[in-house]
């Protein structure tokens, strides 16, 4: 079944109108879409002297959305010549609210992530696992410290902070993060292009090495921890770790190993509007099987094989259907804002607690509809004063009533809402922009692939050359991403649960309909290519490592299993040497 001209003309109707924001300085596209000059990456410094109207919205709303990340940047002091970020926790608004959020601030505020198209970039996230070379035990804290020390002196790094302890690095819009087992995150800044995105990654890859070599600690790009157990993962020195592990062992440890011990890589993109937004979101979790299947890298646990390609994608799936116990999950997937109880699907599926987000697969206002599922994730913590306030098991809607009781009449800034919302863990997160959330961590020639896949599935939406957008604009062509919807028009809820479930195990030998996955998998690869050719940057060169994956049907994964059962004698020890960064 294709999606004709006709539905996606519903579809903008179901959705435009309610959210545009206008202004003198904001103009609202005839679809409705989005622009606003408060967007998601915006610097606080410059956010102080900005005004922005949003007559549109009610009062209160317009007030809060010029609040936006006000108070967001850390305070900064300088010790000598190095700038040191203070503090590296959640942060608190600088601007006292006096009047009480509103459904519709917090609505506005994931519409204000809207812009145009021009101005769409490309983030990356990727994790990896330190450990010293001579031992293959996980890095403790103290070479941590050490090395992201290093970093900072040598390549001019900003430090931060938390007490006394360095939990991460920030240069630019650049990030370096400490996540709960130890694992080494970089945010990338958001990039015009994928090679820009490829740069990044390799100038990070480099300065970590420079530092790595001399202290004998390696990188492991890999999706599950392939040789150590919990009980050998060191705890980072992180305020809210303490509040984890005082309430994870209520719930079993399925959601320690996925704080402790996964890896993954992430992509961000943009959207224009509202429309765009759903359409993006609708393509982004249909085809995360596929992602999932093309990047499955975790096929170990504690020494032996354990049964699936990606052991990270499975205990994903596994909690997701685990039903309505509060049990952590992917605190490895963030960088900043580490905790949050999983998110019972009673609010996000059908009675089967199947089908992840169905209402981006019918009508209404996604913005609005995802704000209300936000509003019962059950919440971890508050932060006040410098402190963690443990509030597990309550959730935002009740913040937004002042019934939290351990805070009894405190109310939720935008901080607050910002922070609630990175805990909140779908395989497509909305935030400003969308997260992809699907693929196993990976050696660093696969570092780029992701970005480039997806680029093409939810970005590429227009063509153009440099000479002609400087003349005349942009281009608009929207061959990719209607092919992508084209594609999964017809997927039932059923199947697509189906390839959520089977896939970490199987891969791309999943039986779907007439043939394997492997099957859509090229179709929609081949489309990749073409889309990234029609980009004009000579991007589709990513694709390869993609390509041969799908040309063979062999995952990642399967190859390591090969090695274990062949030369490596059923060792996973040379898996750290095979996959070092």
């Amino acid at each position: 079944m294709l999606i004709s001209q006709g539905h996606t003309m519903a579809l903008r109707s179901q959705v435009g109108p309610s959210y545009c924001i206008r202004s003198k300085n904001i103009k609202c596209m005839v679809d409705c879409s989005f622009v606003s000059n408060i967007g998601n990456r915006m610097d606080a410094s410059k956010m102080k002297d900005t005004r922005v109207n949003f007559p549109s919205l009610p009062l209160k709303a317009t007030r809060t959305m010029q609040r936006l990340h006000l108070g967001s940047s850390s305070v900064q002091y300088k010790r000598g010549h190095r700038v040191i970020v203070a503090a590296g926790p959640p942060t608190e608004d600088a601007v006292i609210d006096t009047e009480p959020l509103t459904k519709e601030n917090l609505v506005a505020y994931l519409a204000s992530g809207c812009k145009t198209k021009e101005k769409w970039r490309i983030g990356t996230e990727h994790e990896k696992f330190g450990f010293e070379i001579k031992t293959l035990r996980p890095m403790k804290y103290e070479q941590i410290a050490d090395l992201l020390n290093g970093i900072a002196e040598r390549f001019d790094w900003e430090k931060i902070l938390e007490g006394d302890n360095i939990i991460g690095l920030k240069q630019g819009k650049q990030s370096v993060s400490l996540e709960p087992g130890g694992q080494f995150e970089l945010s990338g800044a958001p990039l015009e292009t994928l090679h820009q995105t490829c740069a990044e990654v390799n100038s990070h890859l480099y300065q970590v090495k420079a530092v790595t070599e001399e202290m004998g600690i390696g990188f492991l790009g890999i999706g599950f921890q392939p040789k150590w157990g919990l009980k050998d993962i060191p705890i980072m020195p992180k305020g809210r770790y303490e509040i984890m592990r005082n309430y994870m062992p209520k719930v079993g440890s399925l959601g320690l190993d996925m704080m402790f011990r996964t890896c993954t890589v992430q992509v961000n993109l943009d959207f224009s509007s509202e429309v765009d937004m759903i359409r993006k979101f609708r393509a982004g979790l249909a085809l995360q099987p596929i992602a999932t299947a093309l990047f499955a890298n975790s096929p170990f646990t504690e020494g032996k094989p354990n049964g699936y390609l990606s052991m990270r994608s499975f205990l994903y799936v596994s909690l997701v259907k685990s039903g309505p116990i509060p049990i952590t999950i992917a605190l490895a997937c963030f960088p900043l804002f580490l905790t949050t109880p999983l998110v019972f699907l009673n609010s996000l599926t059908n009675d089967s607690n199947d089908n992840p987000l169905p209402f981006f697969f019918s009508s209404g206002h996604r913005f609005e509809q995802y704000v209300d599922y936000a509003l019962d994730v059950p919440m971890y913590f508050v932060y006040r004063n410098k402190k963690y306030i443990d509030c597990s098991g309550l959730s935002f809607r009740d913040f937004m009533s002042g019934k939290l009781s351990p805070i009894p009449g405190e109310l939720p800034t935008l901080n607050d809402w910002e922070n609630h919302l990175t805990t909140i863990f779908p395989e497509v997160r909305l935030k400003r922009y969308l997260e992809m959330r699907g693929a196993d961590g990976g050696p660093w020639r696969r570092l780029c692939a992701l970005p480039a896949f997806w680029v093409f599935c939810l970005f590429d939406l227009y063509s153009y050359n440099q000479h002609i957008f400087h003349s005349v604009g942009i281009l608009y062509d929207e061959v990719s991403l209607q092919s992508v919807l084209d594609i999964i028009a017809d997927w039932t809820p059923e199947e697509r649960q189906m390839l959520r479930n089977k896939v970490p195990k199987s891969g791309l030998k999943t039986p779907f309909r007439d043939g394997l996955l492997r099957h859509v998998a090229e179709e929609v690869v081949k489309l990749a290519k073409d889309g990234l050719e029609r980009r004009g940057f000579r991007e589709s060169g990513f694709l390869n490592e993609v390509a041969e994956v799908v040309r063979t049907g062999v995952t990642p994964a399967e190859k390591l299993l090969e090695m274990y059962h062949g030369k490596w004698g059923q060792s996973v020890d040379p898996v750290f040497e095979e996959l070092l960064y």
